[in-house]
């Protein structure tokens, strides 16, 4: 039996490593930049998660050979004109700070009565430093008052995805997995590759 194709995934966050890797399965054996220290640290200054999602999967994949999926994705709240966006893991003023950036979240939306969010995932998968396509998931949701679950990262105790009365942090991965921004991303990058790859 032939070994399952690698994919690289262009992250050191090992939540979001392990959380492609349960979704994809044994489908493919999956890997981070954290194997590979030749990788370099790609800089995210573009203004949408897809250019950073495309600079992070062109990085890498000039290093490294085979697949890599990136990704950029983050929390958009409506009453907030969007924020934060692409700025969703420096949102409290210090980078991948979880518990500052839901307390800059629950303040900003003290008084709101529009609670309406969605998080949006933008992958990239690359080969020889050139973007070969692109993919993006979404998932609406409301924002609530307190934090609720000790599952799940980020704004995961914040956020009630349509249809459901619990947080993602409540629900946990499994049920996480199924309705995700990032799942239904990886979900198309996924049948592209089983084409392709």
């Amino acid at each position: 039996m032939d070994p399952a194709p690698r994919l690289i995934i262009a992250t050191r966050n090992a939540h979001k490593t392990a959380e492609i890797r349960a979704m994809i399965g044994d489908r493919f054996e999956v890997l981070d930049v954290t194997s590979f220290p030749e990788c370099p640290e790609i800089e995210e200054t573009g203004t949408t998660f897809l250019e950073n999602a495309r600079l992070k999967a062109e990085g890498i994949s000039r290093v490294i050979e085979g697949w890599v999926l990136s990704d950029d994705s983050g929390l958009e709240v409506d009453a907030l004109g969007g924020a934060p966006g692409v700025w969703s893991s420096s949102f409290g003023g210090e980078e991948g700070n979880h518990a500052l950036n839901n307390a800059r979240l629950l303040r900003e939306m003290a008084g709101k009565a529009d609670r309406r969010a969605r998080f949006r995932c933008t992958m990239v998968l690359a080969q020889g430093g050139k973007e070969v396509a692109h993919f993006s998931g979404t998932v609406e949701g409301t924002i609530i008052a307190d934090a609720r679950g000790a599952k799940g990262f980020g704004y995961d105790p914040l956020f009630v995805p349509e249809g459901q009365a619990a947080t993602f942090a409540e629900l946990g991965d499994e049920v996480k997995n199924t309705l995700s921004h990032r799942a239904r991303a990886l979900t198309q990058a996924v049948e592209f590759l089983a084409g392709n790859a």
